[in-house]
C-alpha cells in the first residue's frame, strides 16, 4: 500500500522548487510569457518588422513563405552566423511597435519596452562587434531606454552605437532629440552637428538642425520684458 508523502515531504518539495525559480533567468521567464502573446498572423505584428524577420528561427514556422530554404541561406550569408539569434532581435522590434502603436496603457506600454529591451540584449550579448547590424540594435535600445526615463542609459547606449559606425545617422538624431525634449538646445545642436560632420548631407539631421537654429533665433529676437 502506497503511503501519501508526510507533510514535511510536501514542503521540502515546494519550497526546492520555489528555489529553483529563483535561478531561472528573467530573460527566460519574461520570454516566454511575451512568445504567449505573439500573434504571427496579425498584419499589425507583421508590417513593420524587416523582410528577414519571416524567415528567422520560430517566425518561420508561422509565416507563409518562412521556410524557403533559399531565403535563409541568402539571409545567412547576408547577415552572418548572428542570424541564428536574430528572432530576437524581431521580437525585440514586435515588442517595440506594441509598445507604440498597440498598448492600451502606460502599464503595458511599459512592459512591451522593457521585454524589447530583453530581446536586443539577448542578441547584444551574442554579437561580435563587427555584426553589421549591432550600430542599429543598440540605438533601438537606446531610444527605447530613453521612453522609459532612463535618459543617461539610452544615450550611452547610442554612443555606443556611434562608436561602431560613426557615420551611422540615427543614434546622432536620438540624442539631440533627447537633449532638445530636456531644454538643452546647445547640446542638441552639438550632436546634430557631430553627425553631420560624420554623414554629411543627411536631411533627417539637417531638418532638425534647421528646426533648432530657428528656435533659438526665435529666442534671441524675442523682446525681453520691461523691468
Amino acid at each position: 500500500m502506497n503511503k501519501r508523502p508526510s507533510f514535511g515531504v510536501l514542503f521540502k518539495v515546494i519550497a526546492a522548487a520555489a528555489v529553483a525559480l529563483l535561478f531561472v533567468p528573467v530573460h527566460a521567464v519574461g520570454q516566454q510569457n511575451f512568445v504567449k502573446q505573439k500573434d504571427y498572423d496579425d498584419p499589425r505584428e507583421m508590417r513593420n518588422l524587416p523582410d528577414y524577420c519571416k524567415h528567422t528561427q520560430l517566425f518561420r514556422d508561422h509565416l507563409p513563405g518562412g521556410n524557403d530554404p533559399e531565403q535563409i541561406a541568402r539571409w545567412t550569408n547576408v547577415l552572418g552566423p548572428m542570424f541564428i539569434h536574430l528572432h530576437h532581435y524581431c521580437w525585440g522590434l514586435m515588442a517595440t511597435n506594441r509598445a507604440f502603436f498597440m498598448s492600451r496603457s502606460p502599464k503595458d506600454r511599459g512592459y512591451n519596452l522593457v521585454m524589447s529591451i530583453d530581446e536586443f540584449d539577448y542578441v547584444i550579448r551574442h554579437s561580435s562587434p563587427d555584426f553589421s547590424l549591432l550600430p542599429e540594435i543598440l540605438t533601438k535600445k537606446g531610444e527605447n531606454l530613453i521612453s522609459l526615463d532612463q535618459g543617461p542609459k539610452g544615450v550611452a547606449e547610442l554612443r555606443g552605437a556611434i562608436d561602431i559606425k560613426p557615420d551611422y545617422w540615427p543614434p546622432y538624431a536620438a540624442i539631440s532629440d533627447y537633449f532638445k525634449q530636456n531644454g538643452d538646445f546647445t547640446k542638441a545642436r552639438d550632436w546634430l552637428e557631430k553627425g553631420l560632420s560624420a554623414a554629411p548631407n543627411t536631411r533627417p539631421l539637417e531638418r532638425r538642425l534647421a528646426e533648432i537654429k530657428s528656435a533659438q533665433g526665435n529666442r534671441t529676437k524675442s523682446p525681453q520684458a520691461p523691468r
